[in-house]
């Protein structure tokens, strides 16, 4: 119970410092956690992503979901919640950037990555910054790979539609805000 308490105080501080950054001022629910991780096709994942894994709210559940050998990166610009994400996971690699995602794939030694998942509030940034992350999770992605991201609005539908097969939109209501849970496949005629 004080952990939870603590992870809510300190995203709700981290929220008032940075509210385009973090994008929400509470972590995701286990709801909305698990619906992510429910998308993922854990016997098929040999390397995946978190992008924006904050306080760990989504990255608790991928350990107990992953297979024993999959590889885990996650990403966290704020340099308080990537030393705690590096100190409670000590086998996943903690990376500064997503913008720098095919760099930190070239670093760990992995190709391509089979899914990425993303609590990145997309919809807070300039397009710019949207499109160069788009065109990095694009590029670090296995043709047939998934982009599993979660969004509080349908804003960003008509850009990920764009770049990617999006097979579902799931409505996460127990969740604060309620939030959209998009599953997109990258094309396999893209390189």
């Amino acid at each position: 119970m004080k952990n939870a308490i603590r992870e809510k105080l300190l995203f709700l501080y981290k929220f008032s410092l940075a509210p385009k950054q973090i994008g929400s001022v509470t972590p995701s629910s286990a709801f909305l956690a698990k619906k992510m991780i429910d998308s993922v096709p854990w016997g098929r994942v040999r390397a995946i992503a978190e992008l924006g894994a904050g306080t760990g709210a989504i990255t608790k559940y991928i350990g107990t979901a992953m297979r024993k050998q999959t590889k885990v990166l996650l990403f966290e610009k704020d340099p308080y919640l990537r030393e705690e994400l590096a100190r409670l996971y000590p086998d996943y690699s903690c990376h500064v950037d997503a913008c720098q995602l095919g760099l930190s794939l070239q670093q760990e030694g992995i190709g391509r990555l089979d899914c990425i998942l993303s609590g990145l509030p997309f919809f807070n940034f300039p397009q710019q910054l949207r499109d160069l992350l788009m065109d990095q999770i694009a590029a670090a992605l296995k043709p047939g790979g998934l982009f599993i991201a979660f969004q509080y609005s349908q804003q960003m539908r008509k850009q990920l539609d764009r770049r990617f097969d999006i097979e579902h939109i799931h409505f996460v209501p127990l969740n604060i805000p309620p939030a959209y849970v998009y599953v997109c496949r990258k094309r396999e005629s893209d390189s």
